[in-house]
């Protein structure tokens, strides 16, 4: 029997869209004026398709539920699209507004570490707002090192913001040669 506030980490599914859609909404327009155009959020149809590509090529895309509610999500995405690029992804993490704190970046963050392990990607590269003190921390708690700072490319909250470049490796080291991934991953 499922405690209520056991999290349970899982792929996604179409019925989740809705719930995803609207913590990304939340966390994308958080201190973007008003008036300024965002018309590049995803809809529903937008997400579900690229579920289902990601889902196709075997990449990491999970969902937290506790209580039967979504209240984070997790996926990865290629770094580059260059076939050299192929061993190297992207993350992205997002947890409901009245979870944060709670733990569920953590559960997110070690399921998908191990998710794309698992799947033979050799490194994780992630963007966090320079701001964004509790997620560089957990970030660094997982192992990433910061390997760049990007100065003042993001404008919110009435300022320049930098984001900072995060990287963890997945696999052995320099020399070791890559494990084979399905051509349909690139």
């Amino acid at each position: 029997m499922e405690q209520k506030n056991a999290v349970i980490i899982r792929p996604t599914r179409d019925s989740d869209v809705d719930a995803m859609l609207a913590i990304y909404r939340h966390h994308i327009r958080r201190g973007v004026e008003e008036g300024v155009d965002d018309n590049d959020t995803p809809q529903p149809d937008d997400l579900r398709e690229r579920r289902k590509n990601l889902k196709n090529r075997r990449f990491p895309h999970i969902v937290a539920v506790r209580g039967g509610e979504v209240v984070g999500y997790a996926y990865v995405v290629l770094f580059r699209k260059r076939p050299a690029y192929r061993y190297t992804v992207k993350h992205s993490i997002y947890v409901h507004p009245r979870h944060i704190g709670h733990g569920i970046g953590s559960r997110l963050m070690r399921s998908l570490i191990d998710a794309c392990a698992a799947a033979g990607f050799r490194q994780m590269i992630g963007y966090i707002d320079g701001d964004n003190t509790a997620s560089l921390a957990i970030h660094e708690r997982f192992g990433f090192v910061r390997v760049g700072v990007l100065p003042a490319v993001a404008y919110r909250y009435g300022r320049w913001a930098d984001s900072v470049m995060v990287q963890r490796s997945l696999g052995p080291g320099a020399t070791a040669p890559p494990t084979p991934l399905p051509l349909s991953t690139y």
